[in-house]
């Protein structure tokens, strides 16, 4: 009995001399290593870090007073993160803690917004400082709270300066890109293709505004052996706006105007305008963790066509309507994302469109994940067909679009991870 309560004497002495590190034991004898991981594992929380944009190798060298397990049934702590574009081109971070066992009291979100023009390792940066503050609290209630303190770098001057600053540009943020120009060659086919474009947003508490003209361009030559070479040519042009109003937490409304031309789906000139609105079953302050929501819009439509359709139509004026519900749900134990769109045309109610879609993950137990995702069009909508049949030619390069009355796709997948539970240690050679 003595010779145990000695060894306990001396691992409880070398953990109030030394400092915090990623093993706050690291010098104790190697004949007391069993009892001082098994103490180890006790004093450290473990945390499960549940987020697409989380940087692990990044987050684990930086904050060492922690056990990282792979499996959130094994975490003391559930930190659980997704963001959101705001406005001037920002993210918005909510990060939640969500304890377990001793911690199960403990529960909150810190939200945190960064701006467009930080570096992806200003972000991490920023994400795990959060991350230390939001850890602080479960901290307290270790043998090491003692070893903790809360500091900050701002001055009275940077506050009143950063509430007094006005924005120049009055939230609008402006985008050109012009990227994916590829270029392949072989020794009887070229393609070529691009795209380019250009965004102008506005994003307040109060409107959401965009103007975005973009461009896509294909063309492919195939040379033959004994006939002239195959030559295709498709684009893709248009003109995407909005202006979306805020009326409270539940509802919003907006106008909606679209232009575009596409030689592949016959439509020489497509101009489309109309209302819309929508509500949300929860408050719009919590869409990035569970959303519910119906929109509905009703438009009109002008819409020149290259060829004759099968109606015998080369120009229309049509009026439609379109109704979506779709809901989104983020929690530790996975997500669902699924939504249901309706719509047709007022002059025929036969012309319609129906799709469902949906996306499932599920963390079953122990490392267990299970995928599914699901696509499902009704299509009755298909105005713009040309007149006359199809050539191969036409069909093999995607110069024609073919009639059809339903799109299905889906997949199912499933991942298991196991091992060890810890997953603390960082190596990033090769």
């Amino acid at each position: 009995m003595i010779k145990i309560n000695m060894r306990f004497l001396k691992i409880i002495f070398a953990l109030l001399l030394l400092p915090v590190s990623g093993n706050v034991y690291s010098t104790v004898q190697e004949s007391d290593q069993d009892s001082i991981d098994k103490l180890n594992n006790h004093i450290l929380p473990s945390i499960y870090l549940d987020g697409r944009r989380f940087d692990d190798n990044h987050i684990r060298r930086e904050i060492t007073f922690v056990n990282y397990v792979r499996d959130p049934e094994r975490a003391d702590i559930h930190i659980f993160m997704t963001d959101e574009p705001v406005g001037r081109g920002g993210r918005q971070f909510e990060i939640s803690f969500i304890g377990r066992r001793m911690y199960d009291d403990l529960e909150y979100t810190i939200t945190r917004t960064v701006d467009h023009n930080v570096t992806y390792d200003e972000i991490r940066d920023e994400l795990n400082e959060v991350l230390k503050i939001g850890l602080g609290p479960f901290m307290m209630r270790t043998p090491l709270a003692s070893r903790f303190s809360l500091g900050h770098d701002i001055s009275d001057e940077d506050l009143m300066e950063n509430y007094s600053v006005q924005d120049p540009w009055n939230n609008w943020v402006f985008q050109i890109y012009a990227g994916s120009f590829q270029l392949a060659l072989e020794s009887n086919r070229r393609d070529l293709n691009g795209r380019w474009g250009f965004f102008a947003d506005r994003v307040t508490e109060e409107w959401k505004l965009r103007f975005r003209p973009y461009f896509n361009y294909y063309e492919v030559e195939i040379q033959q052996e004994d006939d002239d070479p195959v030559y295709s040519k498709r684009h893709r042009h248009g003109i995407n706006s909005y202006v979306i109003k805020s009326l409270d937490q539940h509802w919003s409304s907006g106008i909606f105007s679209d232009y575009r031309t596409r030689n592949d789906r016959n439509i020489r000139s497509r101009f489309d305008v109309g209302p819309g609105i929508e509500y949300s079953l929860f408050p719009y302050s919590e869409a990035t963790r569970k959303a519910i929501t119906f929109v509905y819009r009703i438009g009109y439509t002008n819409v020149d066509y290259y060829e004759e359709t099968i109606f015998q139509q080369t120009h229309e004026e049509l009026v439609n309507q379109r109704l979506e519900a779709s809901v989104r749900v983020f929690q530790p134990w996975g997500n669902i994302q699924a939504g249901l769109v309706g719509s047709h045309y007022f002059h025929d109610f036969s012309y319609r469109r129906a799709e469902f879609w949906g996306r499932l993950s599920i963390r079953i137990v122990d490392g267990l994940s299970l995928n599914f995702h699901a696509d499902f069009e009704m299509i009755r909508d298909q105005l713009s067909l040309p007149a006359g049949d199809a050539s191969l030619e036409d069909v093999l390069l995607e110069q024609r679009q073919l009639a059809t009355d339903f799109e299905v796709s889906g997949s199912i997948s499933l991942s298991y991870t196991f091992g060890s539970d810890f997953a603390n240690i960082v190596n990033t050679r090769f």
